[in-house]
């Protein structure tokens, strides 16, 4: 459905740039501003997200060599608990290096950061355990006034993705091997 209306939208947007150009110069410019405003309106999905806020480089080469950025360009919607550049290097040196050549237990911690359905910060407090994509729970926990999941501390929430929702985390959350 999101995919149809992002397609229908960029139709629109290359249909009235087309006539636009057939009409005055003003009446272009005013059309084409005002489609180019409702085009680059439409979030976008967690992986280009992720690309976009340019602190998630880890994660996304993380994503690519675990062969998960399909997945996550997918309809969703996904709950990513996203880790930072930052969250990956405080993992023991020669750590990341080695999981991104082992592309199936990679595939396992990153799917540990990830949950079904599009969870925003407000329902976040309210639960104390969240069923991963990895198939184990994430635990949920309030403590002086911050929201942790598992041992990390979420640092940001709710940034909205077409197929989704990104909160930031300031530690690698890990599943049991």
């Amino acid at each position: 459905m999101k995919k149809t209306f992002l397609t229908l939208a960029i139709a629109a947007f290359a249909a009235g740039t087309v006539s636009a150009s057939s009409c005055g110069s003003h009446s272009k410019s005013a059309e084409t501003a005002t489609q180019t405003a409702a085009v680059t309106e439409i979030p976008k999905n967690i992986v280009e997200t992720a690309i976009a806020a340019e602190n998630f480089t880890t994660l996304v080469a993380a994503v690519k060599a675990a062969g998960l950025v399909e997945a996550l360009q997918g309809d969703g919607p996904f709950t990513v608990f996203a880790p930072t550049d930052e969250a990956f290097a405080q993992l023991p040196e020669g750590t990341v290096n080695a999981l991104l050549k082992e592309p199936k237990k990679l595939a396992s911690i990153l799917t540990y950061h990830v949950v079904e359905g599009s969870v925003m910060s407000d329902q976040v407090v309210d639960l104390n355990k969240a069923k991963t994509l990895n198939g184990q729970e994430v635990r949920i926990a309030v403590k002086d006034g911050r929201v942790m999941v598992d041992d990390a501390t979420v640092i940001a929430t709710d940034i909205p993705c077409s197929n989704g929702v990104i909160h930031v985390i300031d530690r690698v959350i890990l599943p049991k091997m």
